[in-house]
């Protein structure tokens, strides 16, 4: 193997294991926060603010912040956050929450067809309501912000830059598999869902060359599952108990119109990364 080559691979190797500790220790710190405080004062989420703050140093430690200096510019390229013009960004946005929306359609319908586990959250009713929406909230935003950055940032782009093109949304997503099966267990309706979850957030990271769309429907899209789809697992029956009913179609519905816009504005927000990348060509040939 020459030099380039172990380069690559080496890049690619401590990139994806960068991604999976990183998730996994983002994970164990909120999980430790959030439990030390509902112990200790549960009407007041102070461990909302200090994860918050783990999160802003994490950022900005894998995008060029504080020392080694040497790496700086290397956390940067690899983070790959850079803005991106308003229309981009919300078309990006927008086709994310539509896929999301569809997406948690397809979450119920896939388990009322077929029997699993469900992903049933813990019982928060004893708790105050602000201590519950903002811990949810802080879970959602920590989840997408180290999720996005090390899968979709450093390992997903990683790949991309060594050849792999758009194949590296699938590969990232097969890495992740694992890690969603050990909590979501090992069904294939969950793995399916997962694949489409991590290739709709590939996506836009691949076509807009930036995470932060993905970062904020991510962060939306957990809050929406934490909030009103898995709490509910639980209570849902099959289909081959109660028959079809209006909540089934109603949630098939719901998969395909949003499916359906969500493929509509992707088309657009595609348009829209073909124009920004002309007008970047036509303006270096000019120059």
């Amino acid at each position: 193997m020459t030099k380039p080559a172990l380069s690559s691979t080496v890049t690619v190797l401590w990139t994806g294991a960068l991604a999976v500790l990183m998730t996994a220790l983002v994970s164990g710190i909120w999980a430790g926060l959030l439990g030390a405080n509902l112990a200790t004062s549960p009407t007041i989420p102070w461990a909302a603010v200090a994860m918050g703050l783990v999160i802003w140093a994490l950022w900005a430690y894998l995008g060029g912040r504080f020392p080694p200096r040497g790496t700086h510019d290397a956390r940067r390229v690899l983070l790959r956050s850079a803005p991106l013009p308003a229309p981009v960004l919300a078309w990006a946005i927008f086709a994310g929450v539509l896929g999301v929306v569809a997406l948690a359609g397809f979450w119920i319908v896939l388990h009322r067809l077929v029997a699993t586990h469900g992903n049933p959250q813990p019982d928060f009713s004893r708790l105050p309501k602000a201590t519950v929406v903002i811990s949810l909230a802080m879970a959602a935003i920590s989840g997408g912000v180290s999720e996005e950055a090390g899968f979709r940032g450093y390992f997903q782009g990683a790949l991309e830059r060594r050849g792999l093109g758009a194949f590296a949304i699938l590969v990232a997503g097969l890495v992740m598999s694992p890690i969603h099966a050990l909590t979501q267990g090992f069904v294939w309706p969950n793995l399916v869902f997962y694949l489409l979850v991590d290739g709709l957030l590939g996506a836009l990271a691949y076509v807009t060359g930036s995470i932060r769309p993905g970062v904020v429907v991510h962060c939306i899209g957990l809050f929406i599952f934490f909030a009103l789809v898995w709490p509910n697992d639980a209570h849902r029956q099959l289909i081959s108990v109660t028959g079809t009913d209006t909540a089934f179609w109603l949630s098939l519905g719901q998969t395909v119109v949003c499916g359906v816009f969500g493929a509509a504005a992707f088309a657009q927000l595609l348009r829209a990364t073909k124009g920004r990348a002309a007008a970047g060509g036509a303006a270096a040939a000019l120059a």
